[in-house]
């Protein structure tokens, strides 16, 4: 298939989907989430694990190689169902992770605010069955899951993160995990649970029992590859010894595959690896430790990608498929973390715990993540991973595939933001935005910008060039204005970068550039100021 390339703009106001007025009913809406997965993961994507039904999805369709996030998955979850700043959505910090002079702030409750005209409440009252499967992450209370906040029906993980394997189950938020289906506590998940399998069962389920003769919004999130990383043994066995030349060789081949495949320019050069050993440096047995680690991400990968198959064919099956728009995208970064030397005591402890001997790794008692030297692998070119306002944290993969796409194989590289995917989806719905009022409460309004002018020729870009967009996290910082950026990896120094020449964030023009990086310095002082960023004191423990 041959690829099509746009760059900062569309040439000759080329469509890349069906306007809506030529679709003679409204579309339905697939959302698809994968959690901490790397941006060049999928085969798609630069990546070599087997992934071939999103790659179809993915080469059929807009794969959209400038979108950000924020750093982390509760963060984007709230942007991406609000369409505003995690700020104002109530997530300027993760629940987990609220420093000691964030508690009690407004924006920093660790839940999606009631102020928030939730995406599935808008679609909902347009007359679309809105359906969910998976990591919830917003809220924890009956009134903050996801049958309260506009889905007819949902199968929740109301926590970030839970065995994959279900052994960690508890109908108390604080014991465990804790799965709601329909607004009701479960005390037991389907006999042989694995995570991505029973997702992607309930969602086919929902779309089977559902169907009434209206458009469906569905969201299905998935929390692989999210750690602990555990995979069923078959799907382990299928990549024994793919990872034994170690993550340096990795990461070269997954950038010379990326710029075949015209994802990166020819010229990117790689942000220097940070926080991970040389792979050359490590003993025998820490290299067979490590690379079993990633046959077991690789394998969660791979059954993600299968579950995402059957949904997929569950759709073809019902007659579904012909008017389903699909967005797939990551929730931030690959995750960089390692559990078993983290400075943050909870996860420390928790894989200490664990029988995390190399023979039990990938199983239901094990408890670990695969670390800053394969996380880097999978962000490359980008500085730093999942947490870090770099590139490496925030520009994440996603794509946009399904019959609507005009010119599939396209590759697009405007920068975009999870904040726009609201704005989008409703303008694909034909539901317009709720002003100040949304069923009898007062809400927030959305932020983010619609991508279908853009899509549909009529734009030659979703961000213009003189927009600031800012981000934040744990004090990590960032702002974009058109190819530049100033970032803060969270030691408090901001650097400035011209991102379209250097994606990997390599070069700081500070010194060359100094009145440019004031200005956009000037401009984070004034984003923060009207989301009421709140950083924390003291720096949070992320790594």
């Amino acid at each position: 298939m041959k690829i099509r390339t746009l760059f900062a703009s569309l040439a000759l106001g080329t469509m890349l989907v069906a306007p809506a007025a030529a679709r003679e009913a409204p579309p339905n809406i697939l959302v698809i989430v994968a959690d901490d997965l790397g941006y060049s993961d999928l085969g798609a994507f630069g990546g070599e694990i087997a992934t071939p039904n999103l790659d179809r999805l993915a080469t059929a369709g807009i794969r959209l190689t400038g979108f950000h996030t924020a750093p982390t998955c509760s963060p984007t979850r709230s942007m991406l169902l609000s369409g505003t700043d995690n700020h104002r959505a109530g997530l300027g910090t993760m629940a987990e992770m609220q420093a000691p002079n964030q508690v009690g702030k407004p924006g920093h409750e660790g839940y999606l605010r009631p102020d928030i005209a939730a995406l599935p409440e808008i679609l909902a009252a347009g007359g679309y069955r809105t359906l969910f499967s998976g990591k919830w992450h917003l809220g924890l209370t009956p009134e903050q899951d996801p049958h309260a906040r506009g889905f007819r029906h949902s199968f929740a993980l109301l926590q970030g993160a839970g065995n994959h394997f279900g052994t960690d189950i508890s109908a108390d938020p604080k014991g465990g995990a804790t799965y709601r289906e329909d607004g009701r506590t479960l005390t037991a998940l389907p006999k042989g649970h694995y995570s991505s399998d029973t997702f992607a069962t309930r969602l086919i389920e929902q779309l089977k029992t559902s169907r009434d003769g209206s458009p469906f919004f569905a969201y299905l999130a998935f929390t692989a590859p999210h750690w602990p990383l555990q995979a069923p043994p078959e799907t382990i066995a299928k990549y024994r010894g793919r990872y034994d030349s170690g993550y340096d060789v990795l990461r070269a081949e997954r950038l010379k595959k990326q710029k075949a495949l015209g994802l990166v320019p020819k010229d990117a050069t790689q942000h220097a690896p940070e926080n991970a050993r040389p792979w050359a440096d490590l003993s025998a047995e820490e290299k067979a430790h490590a690379s079993r680690v990633m046959e077991i991400y690789a394998a969660m990968v791979d059954r993600m990608d299968q579950n995402v198959g059957r949904v997929i064919d569950a759709l073809k099956a019902s007659g579904d498929y012909d008017n389903t728009i699909i967005l797939f995208l990551a929730d931030n970064g690959a995750e960089g973390i390692d559990l078993v030397h983290a400075r943050n005591p909870r996860f420390r402890a928790r894989a200490e715990a664990a029988d995390n001997s190399l023979d039990n790794l990938g199983t239901a008692s094990s408890y670990i993540s695969y670390g800053p030297g394969w996380a880097q692998a999978a962000t490359t070119p980008s500085w730093l991973y999942k947490a870090f306002a770099t590139e490496g944290g925030t520009r994440t993969t996603a794509f946009l595939s399904g019959p609507v796409v005009r010119h599939p194989g396209t590759i697009a590289h405007p920068y975009l933001n999870v904040m726009d995917v609201a704005p989008t989806i409703l303008d694909f719905a034909g539901i317009p935005a709720p002003g100040g009022e949304f069923q009898g409460r007062k809400v927030q309004p959305i932020m983010g910008t619609s991508w279908a002018r853009w899509l549909e020729g009529k734009a030659d870009h979703v961000h213009a060039p003189d927009e600031s967009i800012g981000t934040e996290l744990f004090g990590s910082r960032a702002l974009r204005r058109g190819d530049w950026k100033i970032t803060d990896s969270g030691d408090g120094l901001w650097r400035l970068f011209n991102i379209a020449n250097d994606p990997g964030e390599t070069s700081d023009l500070s010194a060359r550039d100094p009145a440019r990086k004031a200005a956009l310095e000037k401009e984070w002082e004034a984003y923060a100021q009207s989301v009421g960023v709140v950083l924390p004191q003291p720096r949070i423990m992320v790594e």
